[in-house]
């Protein structure tokens, strides 16, 4: 079996570093660790699902297949790694983002993601990953406690995620940081982070056609207006509590015969939907038109309940369709936020904080391993052979560190290899793979 070769980790890692070495360097010459080696170390730390930065610190002492596997010519010990990521743009990430979907589109491989036809759906949600009463940096969102006046110092990050409710596979784009922006001395919040989130993925992925998948916060007049200035589609989820108006507008509809019902049953569970065309979003924007879809899935005695908000015309034909982008919402958290706490990834644990930027470039890099280890979920068989064998993500990697520490390899697919077919010593490794 072989790898695909620009699909593969060792052909995304080498397209990881040639993009780290196209960021500008910002120190001085006469430097001892490269700018493209510190970043490639840090990728290669969340690349290797190592638990710590004193975890990859130790594997200065073997730094062969370091050098080999990740293109390292010199590994930076933990503290000159802080010290150099500390100082980079963490917006000088955002070609690696766009770089590894790039490969997937040239691959034909994001074709798997298509939904509806032609649209991509790019669901959207906030998350924290660092809370400390002490440690803050100039970037820390402060939330003061009303009762004692404590400080409570916070990173968080708009999150941003191609999803498709047929694939368990997510592929991030470069999230937006929610931090104090350059200048201000109030804090950053989620809808000026989705602002600048839109601008840029118009600007990043001008030729993809993207659904946008949000919660019932972004339900708001100027929030739609961003989306239609970008030409983007969307569907919303919506509240009762939150949008009384909508709800009360589509309940006298329904007493009127306005609104469209039916039911569909498969493999025992009943899909309800209820739609109206060309509702007005709230009392204080009339103007603002949208079609509303509710939807009930019935398990026996189990009824579960969702409604959103879309742009697309709704009829009985496609109901179904924009029900099931709708629920996708939720990948961009089970898929994705959830599987970088609970698999290996260590989302929430302080990797080093910095003064300026390390807390960020560091979830960055993180984010980005995460996007290369997604690429090759979607689209390399040999991953996909090697994570079947091992049976979970987390042994997974287990395998992969105890493989990378103790063996003298020349790629990741040895790696791989090894995992998935089995593999015995000979003065080399020799692969036992029948394909």
């Amino acid at each position: 079996m072989k790898a695909r070769q620009y699909l593969s980790a060792d052909g995304l890692f080498q397209l990881v570093r040639q993009g780290f070495g196209k960021i500008k360097e910002h120190r001085p010459m006469n430097i001892e660790i490269s700018l493209e080696d510190a970043l490639m170390s840090g990728f290669a730390m969340f690349a290797l699902k190592d638990p710590s930065l004193l975890a990859f610190d130790r594997r200065r002492t073997k730094p062969e297949n370091l050098g080999r596997v990740f293109g390292l010519e010199a590994v930076p010990s933990d503290t000159q790694m802080r010290t150099i990521l500390d100082e980079v743009a963490p917006e000088s990430l955002r070609p690696l983002f766009k770089a590894v979907v790039q490969q997937l589109q040239r691959g034909k491989e994001l074709e798997k993601m298509r939904f509806m036809g032609q649209y991509y759906l790019a669901s959207l949600d906030g998350t924290g990953y660092f809370s400390s009463k002490k440690v803050h940096c100039e970037a820390c969102l402060q939330r003061a406690n009303h009762r004692t006046g404590e400080i409570t110092y916070a990173h968080q990050m708009l999150g941003v995620a191609l999803v498709h409710p047929d694939q368990k596979t997510v592929i991030p784009l470069m999230p937006e940081p929610i931090i104090k922006q350059d200048g201000e001395t109030k804090n950053d919040c989620e809808r000026n982070a989705a602002k600048r989130l839109l601008a840029a993925l118009h600007k990043d992925y001008p030729g993809l056609p993207l659904i946008i998948l949000e919660d019932a916060l972004s339900a708001n007049a100027p929030h739609l207006n961003t989306l239609k200035q970008y030409k983007f589609r969307f569907i919303l989820g919506v509240k009762p509590g939150d949008h009384t108006y909508l709800f009360e507008y589509v309940a006298q509809a329904h007493s009127a015969g306005k609104t469209t019902e039916f039911e569909r049953v498969e493999a025992g569970v009943t899909h309800r939907f209820r739609f109206l065309n060309e509702v007005p979003l709230n009392e204080s924007n009339p103007e603002v038109r949208v079609n509303f879809l509710e939807y009930w899935e019935i398990k026996g005695d189990q009824t579960q309940h969702f409604s959103w908000i879309t742009d697309f015309t709704i009829s009985e034909t496609n109901a179904f369709d924009l029900m099931r982008g709708g629920r996708s919402r939720w990948k961009i958290e089970n898929e994705t936020f959830n599987t970088l706490k609970n698999q290996g990834y260590q989302f929430e644990h302080n990797f080093g904080h910095g003064q300026n930027n390390l807390s960020v470039v560091l979830a960055l890099l993180m984010m980005l391993a995460f996007a290369v280890d997604q690429a090759q979920q979607l689209a390399c068989q040999l991953f996909q052979a090697a994570w079947h064998k091992a049976g979970s993500k987390r042994f997974l990697w287990e395998r992969m560190r105890s493989l990378f520490y103790e063996l003298p390899l020349a790629s990741m697919a040895e790696i791989w290899r090894a995992i998935a077919f089995g593999f015995h010593i000979e003065g080399r490794i020799v692969i036992h793979d029948t394909t």
